[in-house]
């Protein structure tokens, strides 16, 4: 930089790296609150402006943020909806007081020393998020950010921030929430290593059902004794995403296994514990839940792929050549093979997540990787140029059938024909 930062000015390092480090857990980003600077102060010193809302710089060197101490205030509606206040004279416990929970609203100083004017340490110790001011109150996004970090630290919500949570339901300010605002906390929570303690935060005080109504119908919905005999439709979900996090799955495919099952919250209540035909009803809330989230088109793609197919696919031994190619087309598996793949993932996460068949494998989505491969095996540019130019398409499935009918007899000992 092109000179120090003038005394009395001071730097501390705050929120989630003090957090992290205080659990053992990996640092990503570190941030940094200035107190006693001014703008002028943080430029004649090197730093460079990004903030837009408020000042915030990057450090000439490191590029980390450093934002000036600050305060703020609600004077509307929603998460946009504040006043900030940055200047010398903001002390570093007030610009803590605006943060959201205790374990986010410590920091260490120039010496390392651990400034925790809010009870954070303690928190962390006991396993609990705990809002440091009722001023949480007055931002909606903290519901879905609270929700999300129980998916990562598996912690419980305390009592009087839960309350909180409620009343900001309530109050219908989550509706003030822009799409892309709540898909990014979504699919960051679904990330987390625990994503079922998302969806438990989100259902406990309301805000499931305000924000994913669709999965909020599954639970206490039964399901059919011989596929799911020990949970309701809900739970079976969120143990599902649970699997797949222990896995390593990527987002598509947890957004897959979150919409996979809609179409049975949707299941009048006297058809219950079946669900025949849930699969189409699926298909239709599935859509209508990423189009209303605008959720990116690979993770829409699984969702719808998996609400259609699902029951197929944990068939597929039993599916004709014609069902299985006609699968193998829908997920464009010709084209995009990292669809089938998404789709044999969430699957096996549906089925593999009940309890006791964790170890089963994936033979259904062996089979279908498999018919793939006999597909492609197929010369489709020497059917092509053989073939009527009218008939050519009709001509390649049909080239692409016969294969297929002829892989699965050799497979099943020609005992299942078509």
């Amino acid at each position: 930089m092109a000179r120090a930062l003038p005394q009395p000015v001071r730097t501390f390092r705050v929120g989630g790296s003090v957090r992290d480090e205080l659990l053992g857990r990996p640092q990503a980003d570190r941030d940094w609150v200035v107190v006693g600077a001014t703008p002028e102060t943080m430029i004649a010193s090197g730093f460079r402006p990004v903030g837009r809302d408020f000042p915030v710089f990057l450090h000439p060197e490191t590029r980390e943020e450093y934002a000036l101490a600050r305060t703020e205030r609600k004077h509307g509606t929603g998460y946009r909806g504040f006043e900030f206040f940055a200047s010398p004279d903001v002390t570093l416990e007030q610009d803590l007081a605006r943060r959201d929970l205790t374990v986010n609203a410590m920091a260490r100083d120039e010496r390392g020393a651990l400034i925790d004017p809010y009870g954070g340490e303690r928190d962390l110790a006991r396993g609990v998020l705990r809002h440091v001011s009722p001023a949480f109150a007055e931002d909606p996004l903290r519901v879905l950010r609270v929700a999300r970090f129980a998916a990562r630290v598996r912690f419980s919500v305390a009592p009087e921030t839960e309350a909180l949570m409620r009343a900001i339901v309530r109050s219908g300010e989550l509706a003030t929430l822009a799409p892309e605002r709540v898909w990014q906390e979504v699919a960051r929570g679904l990330m987390e290593a625990q994503p079922s303690a998302m969806l438990a935060v989100l259902r406990q005080c309301g805000a499931l059902a305000a924000l994913l109504p669709e999965v909020d119908a599954l639970y206490g919905v039964p399901q059919p004794p011989f596929h799911h005999p020990e949970i309701d439709a809900g739970v079976h979900v969120a143990q599902a995403l649970d699997f797949a996090a222990a896995r390593g799955d990527v987002l598509p495919v947890r957004y897959a296994i979150l919409a996979h099952d809609l179409g049975k919250g949707a299941t009048p209540r006297e058809r219950w514990p079946r669900h025949v035909a849930h699969e189409a009803r699926g298909l239709k809330l599935a859509e209508r839940l990423s189009e209303r989230l605008r959720v990116p088109a690979d993770c829409r793609d699984a969702a719808r792929l998996a609400a259609r197919f699902h029951a197929d696919v944990a068939n597929a031994e039993a599916l004709r050549p014609a069902t299985l190619y006609d699968l193998l087309l829908a997920a464009d598996a010709l084209r995009r093979p990292e669809r089938l793949d998404h789709l044999r993932a969430a699957c096996s996460a549906d089925r593999n997540s009940r309890p006791g068949r964790e170890h089963d494998g994936d033979r259904p989505g062996e089979w279908l990787s498999h018919a793939l491969a006999v597909v492609r095996g197929v010369d489709a540019g020497a059917v092509a140029r053989s073939a009527p130019s009218p008939k050519v398409e009709e001509a390649i499935r049909a080239a692409r059938l016969k294969a297929l009918r002829g892989w699965r007899a050799r497979e099943q000992g020609g005992l299942l024909l078509e």
